[in-house]
């Protein structure tokens, strides 16, 4: 499988590049980005060819992997489905429920493979603990944080102008949902949302099994309190989500493995563009509960 990548950024940079050069079932064709000096300066560097125009970079692959803002992946998503390539995308899918309808809309029409990418779910001992526990019953109450320190250190996405405007919510918060809805179903209900120091929210969630859940969720963080823990509490007692023994180039690398299968077997993975779609749904549930808290 052919596959460009679109953007130049940090994570682009940090974590898609290499992961998409060094997969075996792929073949990195190029890079497109809204820099173009950027675009060429990450393409030498792994021996590949720099687009000016997007879609010649669509006409010359089978699949996409994309890197960028999530108002501009949406906007690019539907562009590379309606010309038939696979989509490798990033969490949140957009940051409107129209957004990543419009995505889901246009995988369905042109019958291409996506796989988004939250990262959790495509490291190995967090995942097998997913499956895990979603085939455990009674299920009572969970509790997910999941707080990042990247306004209060030295992180390279801290100049990110849409975490800067959509903060934690929507940076962190793809990913704690990624976990609790496929073990305690889906959100019927945000039943709370409040602000907290910097732009730290706090969410509690009803789910379609009867638990709840409350989410903490930050980019602020002091650097020592950073870190993601999950916890479930039910009829088998307590359960705590492992950490990772590998990093997001390893992880990106199996979603690339999850794409290659999708497209090969037309089979959705479980992280598709629809499972994207009610996530952005949730969180944009969640902002509007925010905002009319203020």
């Amino acid at each position: 499988m052919r596959i460009g990548l679109l953007g130049t950024g940090p994570w682009a940079r940090a974590t898609y590049a290499p992961a998409l050069a060094g997969h075996p079932g792929l073949r990195f064709a190029g890079v497109w980005g809204r820099r173009p000096e950027a675009a060429t300066e990450l393409a030498e560097r792994y021996g590949v060819t720099a687009y000016a125009d997007v879609d010649a970079l669509l006409a010359d692959v089978d699949a996409v992997a994309v890197a960028l803002p999530p108002s501009v992946q949406a906007e690019l998503a539907v562009r590379a489905a309606r010309a038939g390539r696979h989509l490798l995308l990033d969490k949140p899918l957009a940051v409107s429920a129209a957004g990543a309808r419009a995505v889901v809309e246009a995988v369905e029409r042109a019958g291409v493979a996506s796989v988004v990418f939250f990262t959790v779910r495509f490291q190995k001992e967090p995942d097998a603990w997913v499956e895990e526990q979603a085939a455990v019953a009674g299920w009572f109450t969970a509790r997910a944080h999941w707080l990042g320190a990247v306004f209060t250190s030295d992180s390279p996405f801290a100049a990110s102008p849409w975490r800067r405007e959509k903060g934690a919510l929507w940076d962190v918060g793809p990913h704690a949902l990624s976990v609790l809805l496929p073990v305690l179903g889906d959100v019927r209900q945000v039943v709370a949302a409040a602000h907290g120091p910097g732009d730290t929210v706090h969410l509690v969630l009803d789910h379609a099994t009867g638990a709840s859940s409350s989410l903490t969720l930050s980019l602020t963080a002091p650097a020592a309190a950073a870190g993601a823990e999950v916890e479930l509490r039910g009829e088998a007692g307590v359960s705590v989500m492992p950490g990772s023994s590998e990093g997001a180039v390893a992880a990106l690398s199996r979603a690339a493995d999850a794409l290659v299968r999708a497209a090969g077997t037309g089979r959705p993975h479980p992280c598709d563009a629809a499972f994207g779609l009610r996530v952005t749904e949730i969180l944009a549930t969640a902002e509007a509960r925010l905002t009319a808290g203020e």
